[in-house]
């Protein structure tokens, strides 16, 4: 997982303002006891830190994937 999917995944479930301060506030003990910006400021895999994320807000699996997105253009 890219960062930038990190992000996508973030804003489309908690909203763009909410995900932001989630991430610099609720500590994930999956990830070494460090908030998201901090895990992803230590070089922790964005999948890890957005599966920590998941299971301490208990995000249901059928959304730990996202939006789908319609097809690109060509």
């Amino acid at each position: 997982m890219r960062l930038s999917d990190f992000w996508r995944l973030m804003d489309d479930e908690f909203g763009a303002g909410y995900s932001r301060t989630l991430a610099s506030s609720l500590v994930l003990a999956e990830v070494g006891g460090v908030t998201a910006e901090d895990a992803l400021n230590r070089g922790t895999p964005p999948r890890a830190v957005w599966l920590a994320i998941c299971n301490m807000q208990d995000v249901p699996p059928e959304r730990r994937l996202g939006k789908d997105l319609p097809p690109k253009d060509h």
